[in-house]
């Protein structure tokens, strides 16, 4: 999935001389929390609802008018995207910078605008939860085949995989492995479409694989 997949556009902007009361009602009317600014159509900065609270706030340092323009209190460096960036390098990009949006842009041209709720979005979509379904958690060795050999055995039990999601799990010890050797492990989050997925963890389970979910119920 790709940023142009979930951005929004056509984008809502303001230029540098518009108020930082006519931004604030155009955020509040449009019900948006960040505003690109354009000046005869560049990208030149970038305000936040945070930014205009703040900055007309009397506990800022020096707050200004609420009549003043845009201009003065935006960010200026401004962190973008690519249309075609994958919505992860977005997410990841956000959360290094710990920042809310990112507008996008199409060589000089602002195409769209991406943001927290979007890549939210873009993860619900990504993990099948619009579909219904069942979860499971699995955890493999960090080898060749591994993942393979799993979703083949989902596959022979006549399921569909609507997600696989995988991370690295803390380095432990596998139950095939000498318990001096620390072996690396990965975490696979699986949706099938089936809600009773107890059936098939247990068939898992008989054949080896460390069913983390659902946890298996006591004898």
């Amino acid at each position: 999935m790709l940023v142009q997949d979930v951005m929004q556009h056509p984008v809502v902007t303001v230029t540098p001389d518009t108020s930082i009361a006519e931004t604030y009602r155009i955020m509040h009317d449009r019900r948006i929390r960040h505003l690109p600014v354009v000046d005869d159509g560049a990208l030149t900065g970038i305000v936040t609802d945070r930014d205009l609270r703040y900055s007309t706030s009397d506990l800022h340092p020096s707050p200004v008018e609420s009549e003043a323009p845009v201009q003065q209190i935006m960010t200026d460096s401004v962190i973008t995207a690519g249309p075609l960036d994958p919505v992860e390098e977005a997410a990841r990009l956000l959360r290094a910078r710990r920042i809310g949006s990112l507008p996008v842009l199409d060589g000089d041209e602002l195409v769209g605008i991406v943001t927290v709720t979007n890549l939210l979005d873009a993860i619900i979509d990504l993990t099948g939860l619009k579909k219904p379904g069942g979860r499971l958690a699995i955890s493999l060795l960090d080898e060749s085949g591994q993942l393979a050999r799993l979703t083949n055995r989902v596959a022979e039990a006549g399921l569909d995989i609507r997600s696989v999601l995988t991370y690295d799990e803390a380095r432990t010890t596998g139950p095939e492995e000498d318990p001096g050797a620390p072996t690396s492990r990965l975490r696979v989050i699986l949706r099938v479409d089936t809600l009773n997925v107890r059936n098939l963890a247990r068939t898992l389970r008989e054949e080896g694989f460390d069913v983390v979910w659902p946890v298996q119920k006591p004898s």
